[in-house]
């Protein structure tokens, strides 16, 4: 497990000549420590985007005002303003979008620039989840799941996945951002207001700077909708990022086409997965936010910044973060949550390996190759397991992952598709982690119908109604 949940750096300065010559728009600022939960600085609160100077990495203000020129100091108290006057959740989602939407113009480390999808890729993404969803249906018993097939560019990726990370960051930032206001006496919060009003609204906009640097960075690297086992774009929409997929097979020495129409299997096998598992969604989310409830503040930290806080010197407020007053605890609850998090992750990726291998093997002569390579992506620290590892202090084990797809191919061998892919009609009818360790064992193991059970409840309910009469009496 990770500890650094919100330990991200800043992103580089954006090029003066960036996307479609707009004005050079700094993030200023280095990366953040890696050393305790929440590094030296812990939110990697450097400059802001909108101001010059790159000085005071350690403190923001600083690196606001230190070295402005006249010409950016209204810039610079209007972004500051706006940080002192966010009223919203935990998360300042709007900068969060601004910052993804910058750290995306400047380009991956590469040079590529993002780019506006053409015709030409639109139809290709388009016919390669048309037949991958062909072959798909031979080897699962789910019907497709993508109503429709996309193309986007890196942009477009952080604007339809930004309400999945809102949904799945703002648990983790409610409960840290909650004790900026538990601290004092309730006799005295009235009289603080003020000030712990400023703190929230601090918290907000450090919160939103991390997460629109994180996803603006993925947007980066992702291929699709699900690389982080996730459905984070709209439902029954198959995504594919061209520009990216192209550099992900750049030096495979594999056809282009293959490797979209690989990428597009996978795609569209989240898809059907997610489409037709009504209770997987909330199961995954949920322990996200299981997590969440398990975090412990350091209060004494906290009380003692805030009692020595100057309200005239807001700078104050980060130096006080620097101390790491917000380093969750390892408790039983966060442990618990995690793990299943964990193994349902590893049975969902599992789950796609597996039956993407068995589509592709006989169609596609790299199949083999492309397996692998995603496998070992993964293994290295892929933009899935760094994403999780950042924002909430996981990391999907390739090993479970590994395990999870021996597993599923196993139960194929001994109970077909249909009998493997029953076992999603309900959680409690899933393997544990504790079953990845003896696939065997699970896999010849009597297991209960849950199936004619929901039936009979279906039923039983259906009686109840009053507009069935006597039947409902």
């Amino acid at each position: 497990m990770s500890d650094t949940p919100f330990g991200f750096g800043l992103p580089p300065e954006e090029p003066e000549n960036g996307d479609e010559g707009k004005k050079k728009d700094p993030a200023g600022g280095g990366q953040g420590s890696g050393g305790n939960p929440f590094g030296a600085n812990p939110f990697g609160f450097g400059g802001l985007p909108g101001m010059g100077g790159h000085g005071g990495a350690d403190n923001p203000f600083a690196a606001m005002f230190g070295s402005l020129n006249p010409n950016d100091l209204g810039a610079a108290f209007q972004q500051l303003g706006q940080m002192l006057s966010y009223e919203g959740g935990p998360v300042n989602w709007d900068m969060a979008k601004q910052i993804a939407r910058q750290v995306v113009a400047q380009g991956t480390a590469d040079g590529t620039k993002d780019a506006s999808v053409g015709p030409a890729e639109k139809s290709a993404v388009e016919e390669a989840v048309r037949l991958a969803d062909l072959w798909l249906d031979g080897v699962t018993s789910l019907p497709s799941g993508a109503s429709t097939a996309v193309a986007w560019s890196r942009a477009e990726w952080v604007e339809a996945t930004l309400p999945a990370w809102q949904q799945l960051v703002d648990p983790v930032a409610e409960r840290v951002g909650s004790a900026m206001g538990d601290v004092l006496p309730e006799e005295m919060q009235a009289m603080a207001g003020p000030l712990i009003g400023m703190m929230r609204s601090m918290g907000g906009a450090m919160f939103g700077q991390q997460i629109g640097q994180a996803v603006g960075a993925l947007a980066g690297e992702v291929v699709g909708s699900t690389d982080v086992g996730l459905p984070l774009g709209p439902a029954g929409r198959a995504a594919l990022l061209p520009l990216n997929i192209e550099a992900f097979g750049k030096d495979l020495g594999v056809p282009s086409d293959e490797v979209r129409l690989y990428l597009a299997l996978r795609e569209a096998a989240h898809q059907r997965l997610f489409a037709h598992v009504p209770w997987l969604r909330a199961h995954l989310f949920g322990a996200v936010e299981g997590y969440a409830r398990g975090i412990k503040v350091d209060t004494s930290k906290l009380e003692e910044a805030v009692g020595q806080l100057d309200p005239t010197h807001p700078e104050q407020l980060q130096e006080a973060l620097q101390q790491g007053m917000f380093q969750p605890e390892d408790t039983p609850e966060q442990k618990a949550a995690l793990a299943r998090l964990e193994t349902a992750l590893a049975l969902v990726e599992g789950w796609v390996d597996a039956v993407v291998h068995e589509a592709a093997k006989s169609r596609l002569t790299s199949a083999d190759a492309l397996r692998e390579t995603l496998r070992r992506r993964r293994a290295s620290g892929g933009p899935a397991e760094q994403t999780f590892a950042t924002l909430i202090g996981l990391e999907l084990r390739p090993r479970r992952l590994r395990d999870a797809a021996r597993l599923w191919a196993s139960l194929t061998d001994a109970r077909g598709v249909d009998g493997r892919d029953g076992l999603w009609e309900h959680p409690d009818m899933l393997p544990t982690a504790t079953d990845l360790d003896d696939p065997d064992g699970f896999v010849h193991r009597e297991h209960l119908d849950f199936s004619e059970l929901d039936k009979m409840l279906g039923e039983a309910a259906k009686g109840e109604n009053p507009e069935d009469g006597d039947a409902g009496k």
